[in-house]
């Protein structure tokens, strides 16, 4: 696929991990997305390190998160993209036992081209990526026009690294 293809749509993806080698597991990742079918990845924001969100009461204290943005092009639907994202997650070991639990790989559609979608599986925006600096930091990095300022002083306060 070519990144200039008028048919791509541009798409916007949130990469986390704190288990194992987290650093190399979200590096992984990308350059898992970028061989998929009719995708490629057209930006890439720094890594950043964050505290990890609370999870469960009595829960073991997460350790702190490796998070990314790219940018893709992508000549497949929605649904198909988020399978093969899943696809990536499992490949990396990925599991879900509790809400917030500490894991290998998470790969979230943050934005599909100016979709809106509500399904079952895959809501698009994502429905939490405003109120969180893991995502907004990165995303403005890559995609300054879709990140105002009030989101950015909305989230100041969270813990945010720049690596």
């Amino acid at each position: 696929m070519r990144a200039g293809d008028n048919k791509a749509v541009t798409a916007y993806i949130a990469l986390g991990a704190n288990l194992g080698d987290a650093t190399q597991t979200v590096r992984n990742a990308i350059y898992a997305i970028n061989d998929l079918p009719e995708t490629l990845v057209t930006k890439q924001s720094s890594l950043y390190k964050t505290a990890a969100m609370e999870s469960l009461p009595g829960a073991p204290k997460s350790p702190d998160y490796i998070n990314a943005v790219i940018e893709i092009k992508c000549l497949q639907p929605a649904y198909l993209l988020l399978e093969q994202l899943q696809k990536i997650e499992q490949k990396a070991g990925r599991e879900r036992p509790y809400l917030n639990a500490p894991r290998t790989l998470d790969l979230d559609i943050l934005l599909y081209g100016d979709e809106v979608i509500q399904t079952e599986t895959l809501t698009v925006p994502h429905p939490r990526m405003w109120q969180r600096a893991f995502v907004l930091v990165p995303l403005a990095e890559i995609a300054p026009q879709l990140v105002s300022v009030a989101r950015l002083e909305g989230v100041r306060g969270q813990g945010i690294e720049k690596l």
